[in-house]
């Protein structure tokens, strides 16, 4: 399995628009093409989990993520936020990079974890963020993920 079977040129937004941590949770909700009440339901179950705990892992990254009905296989999404956003993360710093993560409540697959994992390892490796921050086309972080071999 790998991390880039998973985006699509569609669902990533280099230059994510939102002021807020709810804007931004909406934004990414968007880059997925659901209906309106699919959002809205989205939406309120990335805010329940962000309520427990924020999913600001630290060095200015974010995985929003959560199990719903409103998708039926894993769907993922990537944004960025240049200028940085309070996020409530893990460090206190900004957060540039968002990869949200939304899975079925019962996927045969069983990829929601091990992505969560792959994203969390990828985002560890010292000249990620930096890179991140240099793309300038969607096709460059598709190209970046199969270069770190995720």
């Amino acid at each position: 399995m790998e991390l880039r079977e998973f985006f699509s040129e569609d669902a990533i937004r280099l230059e994510l628009e939102g002021e807020t941590k709810d804007d931004v949770l909406k934004e990414l909700i968007s880059l997925l093409a659901l209906d309106d009440k699919s959002e809205g339901m989205l939406y309120k179950m990335l805010k329940r989990r962000e309520n427990l705990g924020s999913t600001g892992i630290g060095r200015g990254i974010a995985i929003p993520h959560c199990r719903s009905l409103v998708v039926n296989k894993l769907r993922v999404a990537f944004g960025r936020k240049t200028s940085g956003l309070d996020f409530k993360a893990i460090d206190e710093k900004p957060v540039h990079f968002f990869f949200l993560i939304v899975a079925p409540p019962l996927e045969v697959s069983n990829q929601y974890l091990p992505v969560l994992g792959k994203i969390a390892q990828f985002s560890k490796e010292p000249d990620v963020p930096q890179r991140l921050l240099d793309l300038t086309q969607p096709a460059q972080f598709l190209q970046l993920l199969k270069e770190k071999g995720v």
